[in-house]
């Protein structure tokens, strides 16, 4: 690493997710002053009637001058299936590893998708199916592939759209793809609701993680403590970081250690309190939150 490329920490960005389709542009173009560092483009289920030529070039004006990136283009259907939206999803794939260079990014990430109602064992074949072919056809253009880690409201034994939520589910997929270009979309609230120490996570899954999701999580451990985790109350909220649990440094730590070089992007719109008129503040905060995180201002070494 280079000082160059330590300069402004660029080595990791803070960013956020931009989920506005062919508004996108207009979007970033609103919120890029308050010094959002990279943007992650999501898609919904699949890219629909986007142009993505036309986006990316609306896109490079919007960026043009300013310190931004787009760090991925994400789409988050279920392609394991039979149905139309399996096939829009899988089609959806393609067309972003395809079109990935003219964001000027590298990395395509989702779900897995998953066999329906099915444990998660019995989706590896079916994913290996799809996931082999479009791993080499992204390692073909220099593209990586990455999965979030969101279980969708399923389980180890049952679910509709995401085996890729568990360590088993993680050992499973990369004994059937061993691509190096197949990794992880990490994001520590999914593990700290299920009371996961995600810290101890990251460091043994440092090396698949390609992108995070800047996404927290308050646990009531006094609810836990009197109810159990099947009582009748809430016990774990998603939140915006900064507001949540996990000291955040701790995570920008181990990834630096390991050499990690990319985005974290704060997922918003979960927050239980900085939503609705309060989003963007809470976004905001977060970011100036994370930037903290790594460390500040960046100072030169004197020689």
């Amino acid at each position: 690493m280079t000082t160059a490329e330590r300069k402004d920490h660029q080595d990791i960005r803070i960013g956020t997710l931009v989920n506005r389709g062919q508004d996108s542009p207009r979007y970033i173009s609103e919120i890029q002053a308050y010094g959002f560092e990279s943007f992650s483009l999501a898609f919904g289920r699949n890219v629909g009637s986007i142009n993505l030529g036309e986006l990316a070039e609306d896109l490079k004006t919007t960026l043009e001058g300013t310190n931004g990136i787009i760090s991925t283009v994400s789409v988050y259907g279920n392609p394991l299936e039979e149905d139309e939206g399996a096939q829009k999803t899988r089609e959806s794939w393609e067309a972003l590893i395809d079109n990935a260079h003219l964001f000027d990014c590298d990395l395509v990430t989702g779900f897995t998708g998953r066999l329906r109602g099915k444990p998660i064992p019995d989706s590896i074949s079916r994913y290996k199916e799809v996931f082999s072919p479009l791993a080499d056809r992204a390692g073909e253009k220099g593209v990586r592939l990455a999965f979030e880690n969101c279980d969708m409201g399923g389980d180890l034994k049952q679910g509709d759209w995401n085996i890729a939520h568990t360590p088993n589910a993680w050992e499973l997929m990369f004994e059937a793809t061993p691509h190096e270009n197949i990794g992880l979309e990490w994001e520590p609230c999914h593990q700290m609701v299920k009371l996961i120490d995600p810290i101890h996570q990251l460091r043994q899954w440092l090396k698949r993680i390609f992108h995070v999701h800047g996404k927290c999580a308050t646990i009531r451990w006094d609810l836990i403590h009197h109810h159990g985790i099947c009582g009748p109350q809430q016990f774990a909220w998603h939140r915006t970081p900064g507001f949540g649990d996990l000291d955040w440094t701790d995570v920008i730590s181990e990834l630096r250690m390991a050499g990690f070089r990319g985005c974290i992007d704060i997922e918003g719109w979960h927050d239980p309190v900085y939503r609705d008129d309060l989003e963007m503040t809470g976004q905001v905060y977060s970011l100036h939150y994370l930037q903290r995180c790594r460390g500040g201002v960046y100072v030169k070494n004197p020689k």
